[in-house]
Parts: structure tokens; C-alpha cells; sequence
């Protein structure tokens, strides 16, 4: 069974909002080598429709930044599952929507993609994780203070314990933290 992993971009404050982390080029390369080594891709619809709704362009984009195309092509040809109660169509290359019992969809997921899933969605992980689905967490803690939302497992029923498998510094001051849970197998 792959291992489903959350990974997001936060701010020193807890803040997930993706305007305010550093986008440089050491990111994105950092963000297309996770994406490089699982096989699929799992976000919630509103940030299915916030990556849909511009890196498709990017991915054609010639004069795009080379880490940002890199990024946006390797995205573009990779497996994308989105868990969408009110949306069915999902024209992005390679798309497909997942429906029925979460719990049920995801681990299904996970079965068939011995590779490993990357999660991007705050808002779906919340709910992955009440469910118990993430296994590991990937994290890159941005030297900013944002000073509003959204922030990551509001409302979190009970707190967690995890283990730190490895840090990276990066120029920007950035951490890329790497967690597994304690209890995950």
C-alpha cells in the first residue's frame, strides 16, 4: 500500500494560505522531486480548481521560469484525483474524481498506488487526518509571520504525535520538515 502524504507550504504562524510563502526556484524544484516520487497526486476541489486555474498555462508557457514549468509539466502529466461532491467534470489532463465514502475512496487509492499519494488540500487533510489516512507530513515552514488564516487542522479533535525523519534549509530560510506519524506503519 502507498503512503499518503500531506504537503503544504505555512508560515511561522500556522498560516497556509499560498500567497504567502517564498515561490523561488529552489521550492518548486523541492516540490516537483516529492511530486516525482509518488504516483499520484489528491486535492480537494477548491484547490483543484486553484491549480487548474493556472498551471495548465504555465506547463505551455515557454517563457515561464524553468523550475515553474518544470513543475507545471511534470503536474500536468501526472495522475490527479479530486474528492468533489458538487463538481463531476474535471477536463485537466489525467483528472479524475473520486466519490462515495472517503475513508473507503482514499484507501482504495493508497492500494493501487504503491508509489504513494501526495496530498495538497488544507481543507481535505483536516478531514483525512480525523480519518486517520496520513501517514506523513511534509512541511516547508516559511520565515513569515501572516498574521491571518487559513491555518492548518483547525478544529482538530485530538493532537498527534510524529516523528521527524529529516530537515532541509533552504536559501530562502525556509525549512522543508519531513514527518512520519508515530503510530503510521
Amino acid at each position: 500500500m502507498g503512503v499518503l502524504t500531506f504537503a503544504l507550504n505555512v508560515t511561522l504562524d500556522g498560516c497556509c494560505d499560498h500567497r504567502e510563502g517564498i515561490a523561488d526556484d529552489e521550492l518548486h524544484d523541492y516540490f516537483t522531486q516529492l511530486m516525482d516520487a509518488v504516483g499520484a497526486m489528491l486535492w480537494g476541489r477548491t484547490t483543484y480548481e486553484m491549480m487548474e486555474s493556472y498551471w495548465p498555462a504555465v506547463a505551455r508557457d515557454e517563457k515561464a521560469p524553468r523550475a515553474m514549468r518544470e513543475w507545471a509539466q511534470k503536474l500536468d502529466a501526472k495522475p490527479k484525483y479530486v474528492v468533489s461532491a458538487s463538481r463531476h467534470d474535471f477536463p485537466w489532463n489525467n483528472t479524475f474524481r473520486i466519490a462515495g465514502d472517503l475513508h473507503e475512496a482514499v484507501t482504495q487509492l493508497k492500494e493501487k498506488t504503491p508509489r504513494g499519494v501526495l496530498v495538497g488540500s488544507p481543507m481535505l487533510a483536516a478531514e483525512l487526518e480525523r480519518l486517520g489516512l496520513i501517514d506523513e507530513y511534509r512541511f516547508v515552514v516559511h520565515p513569515v509571520l501572516a498574521g491571518h488564516g487559513p491555518t492548518l487542522f483547525q478544529g482538530l479533535e485530538r493532537s498527534r504525535r510524529l516523528e521527524l525523519l529529516s530537515t532541509k534549509r533552504l536559501a530562502s530560510g525556509a525549512m522543508a520538515l519531513h514527518h512520519r506519524r508515530v503510530d503510521a506503519k
